[in-house]
């Protein structure tokens, strides 16, 4: 009797460590979650990191050298095309303005009065004339003596030495203000470019000097970047880069705004590769610039390359390779099967191909039995 026991108390125990095993151990590693793919489209796109930067950065520079007396702008702001940015000291400029001024206007009264003389003459010359022809007549005759006739005809070289005399010292007052006016204009100009004006709507990125700081007409002053110009240059290899073209679509997330996508367009393509990396630079500028941005800061961005209509979409942990070639493992009566696949693309972690896949998708886990061909599956 305590044989019989102990062999069924025995029997029990390999039926109930059995049991466990089947249900703990091996039933869980044979028992997979599955998938379906479904029919829609994909937008294939490509990825790349860069940098936000700007096709037109401008350092603007004074066209003259000297102290600067004011710098009117700061970074960080924003200036319109015409804002004056910064002057420099003019030392004797407005001096010699004035001084100049003052030459031109004497120069000019001077040439009005010539003016005003030259008409009296003129009209003295007249009566002069009249006089002399009257004399000369007298004279031929012979109502008058030679004296009389002498004096009417020295009168009338006196009346037009004078008249010359005018005519030369009115010319000499007209170079005068000719002269006056042209060195008032480049006294002028030489004072203009002491100012410093905003070439373009703009942002300042730097203040490259300080007040009170000699500068040359090379030294930056302020740097201002074009807002519409602003864009991503980004990295994309060679192997994938064939695909992007001018005017495609395309997607800029911020290192700063990691949760958010702003559109863009691919505007530039690099006709030089990177020998060393073998990557292509592409500019993306945003269809509507980000404020505030900062130059330099760190992108990622995303360039929609083609749309796939009518394929079979899967999520990419689903795809397996078995002797180098890609596939999917379904279920199929129970047992695993190894399902080829050709894969058209990859985009934001889907995978497109062209067969259609009914069964159910078996999904790959780590801890669980390796899949082989025809090995029995629970589901």
């Amino acid at each position: 009797m305590k044989t019989w026991t102990k062999t069924l108390l025995i029997f029990a125990l390999l039926l109930g460590a059995a049991t466990l095993f089947y249900f703990k151990i091996y039933l869980p590693k044979i028992s997979y979650e599955t998938a379906s793919a479904k029919i829609g489209s994909l937008h294939v796109s490509v990825f790349g990191i860069g940098n936000v930067d700007a096709r037109d950065i401008y350092p603007i520079t004074a066209q003259s050298g000297g102290k600067l007396s004011s710098i009117l702008t700061d970074e960080g702001k924003w200036v319109k095309k015409g804002d004056l940015l910064a002057t420099i000291d003019p030392v004797d400029l407005p001096s010699l303005l004035d001084e100049t001024r003052a030459s031109r206007q004497k120069a000019q009264f001077e040439s009005v009065a010539s003016k005003n003389e030259l008409k009296t003459l003129q009209s003295q010359k007249e009566m002069i004339e009249l006089t002399f022809k009257r004399y000369e007549k007298l004279y031929a005759q012979k109502y008058i003596s030679k004296a009389e006739y002498d004096k009417a005809d020295t009168d009338l070289k006196g009346i037009n030495a004078q008249i010359a005399g005018n005519l030369a010292h009115n010319s000499a007052s007209e170079m005068e203000i000719q002269k006056a006016s042209s060195s008032l204009e480049g006294l002028q100009t030489k004072l203009s470019r002491l100012h410093i004006i905003a070439p373009i709507d703009g942002y300042v990125l730097s203040k490259d000097a300080q007040v009170a700081q000699n500068i040359s007409p090379t030294q930056s002053i302020v740097t201002i970047v074009d807002p519409k110009t602003v864009w991503v240059k980004t990295f994309i290899d060679e192997k994938i880069s064939s695909k992007i073209v001018l005017g495609q679509s395309a997607k800029i997330t911020l290192r700063s705004q990691p949760n958010k996508e702003f559109d863009a367009k691919v505007v530039r393509i690099s006709a030089l590769s990177d020998a060393i990396t073998q990557e292509r630079e592409v500019a993306v500028a945003f269809i509507n610039l980000p404020i505030p941005f900062y130059i330099h800061e760190q992108a990622e961005v995303r360039i929609e390359t083609e749309i796939l209509n009518n394929v079979t979409l899967l999520d990419e942990s689903l795809v397996a390779y078995l002797n180098k070639e890609s596939g999917v493992w379904i279920e199929k009566d129970s047992k695993a099967h190894f399902l080829k696949l050709i894969i058209l693309a990859h985009s934001d972690k889907k995978v497109a191909c062209k067969e259609e896949i009914k069964n159910q998708i078996l999904v790959p886990d780590a801890i669980k039995k390796p899949l082989v061909e025809g090995m029995r599956i629970h589901l």
